[in-house]
């Protein structure tokens, strides 16, 4: 798995990697597409236009910034008027809402089937370990995560959505889970949502800071050895 997530990682390391695509297909979709019955577009074509915008915001936002990306290079870029944009969204914080929670409703239902389907405690949480690893450390996730950190100052209501939407969102779903099993004596008195979080920064953290850059460079080395138990002696 970390073979194809550092090659991925090449791509967009020094910025989000299909920017250029993104852009460049929004620009072709402005110029087509016929509109409804009276000038007005049709509902197909307003959902369309809804993710156009949402397409050039996050190739923006996750190219060059939050505070680098203003509302007018949005809406040029994917062929709008400023009076179009604001009728969809009161303004660029909305803007990276949108953003970010479809980022999160792209890679949360995998990620459920992940951890609500297995034959085991240990099996559910292995496969949701997995994954969310694997979204982490896409070139989308890192970018995210990246300019967060980077503009918090500036901008606080960026990490709040960030983690309204994606960490606390996982610490819920995780914390169900634990939940329980804690009730029913499988695992030893701890708070569900505490022993969620830790579980979540335990797989996430190091790796994520290793691949942008903060300590060694992850290879193979890193990929988890999972040790089976030794066979009993006892009879």
């Amino acid at each position: 798995m970390l073979a194809s997530i550092n090659r991925d990682n090449a791509l967009g390391s020094s910025s989000y990697g299909s920017e250029a695509a993104v852009l460049a297909e929004a620009e072709r979709g402005a110029r087509v597409g016929p509109r409804g019955h009276g000038g007005r577009p049709s509902r197909l074509e307003s959902a369309q236009l809804s993710d156009r915008i949402l397409n050039v915001a996050t190739a923006l936002f996750l190219g060059h910034g939050f505070g680098a990306t203003s509302i007018e290079a949005v809406a040029r870029r994917a062929g709008i008027s400023k009076r179009t944009f604001y009728h969809r969204f009161r303004g660029k914080e909305m803007l990276f809402e949108a953003v970010v929670r479809r980022l999160i409703e792209r890679w949360t239902p995998p990620f459920d089937a992940a951890l609500f389907e297995g034959p085991s405690l240990a099996e559910m949480l292995r496969r949701a370990a997995e994954y969310m690893l694997e979204v982490a450390l896409t070139p989308e996730a890192l970018a995210l995560h990246r300019m967060v950190i980077a503009e918090a100052t500036r901008f606080p209501g960026l990490a709040r959505i960030l983690h309204e939407l994606g960490a606390a969102a996982g610490i819920d779903r995780i914390a169900r889970v634990l939940e329980p099993r804690i009730a029913g004596g499988e695992l030893r008195a701890i708070d569900p949502k505490f022993a969620a979080e830790l579980f979540i920064l335990m797989v996430v953290e190091g790796p994520r800071r290793r691949a942008l850059g903060l300590g060694a460079p992850l290879t193979l080395r890193w990929t988890p050895i999972v040790r089976q138990p030794e066979p009993s002696s006892k009879v």
